[in-house]
């Protein structure tokens, strides 16, 4: 099972971008023995129009233009369900048992996703109900993408 992440803007280079790659090279490392046999992350290009939901469209399409057939899509949502890191690993587990080519997470821009691409999602989750910058919220997803293997092969990086 391959997993991307589609993040809608770059990460510049800096601490932010060497954590996110840390934690995607640990993720497939680790994820190799889990059935994991990519760790994509596909930035996209903010949007210019002049308008919030033209926005969103754009990006939103952008976005649904890299989904391999079959994926499951989850959307990263401040409205979506709140999960511990044994429940994401059951997820993934999940899926890769029903031998799901792809897990593709969406990191929408500041003005979200177009709802047309939201119920696509067969997941949407949040990461507290805080607003976090999508920087952080794409180190947050690698670190739990990279817990989740670890659970799902028994290594003891988390301990619960």
């Amino acid at each position: 099972m391959r997993i991307v992440i589609a993040a809608v803007g770059r990460l510049k280079q800096g601490p932010e971008r060497e954590l996110a790659e840390r934690y995607c090279k640990r993720a497939l490392d680790a994820g190799r023995r889990a059935g994991l046999s990519a760790v994509d992350i596909v930035e996209i290009k903010e949007s210019r129009a002049g308008d919030a939901t033209r926005r969103m469209v754009e990006e939103s399409i952008a976005i649904a233009n890299i989904i391999p057939d079959g994926a499951v899509i989850v959307v990263l949502d401040e409205r979506g369900e709140s999960m511990g890191s044994a429940g994401f690993a059951a997820r993934l587990q999940e899926w890769r048992g029903q031998r799901k080519p792809a897990v593709v997470f969406v990191i929408g821009a500041a003005d979200g996703l177009a709802p047309s691409l939201r119920e696509k999602a067969s997941l949407a989750i949040a990461f507290g109900a805080a607003t976090w910058p999508h920087q952080l919220i794409r180190i947050m997803l690698m670190e739990q993408i990279y817990r989740a293997v670890t659970i799902l092969t028994g290594h003891p990086y988390h301990r619960a």
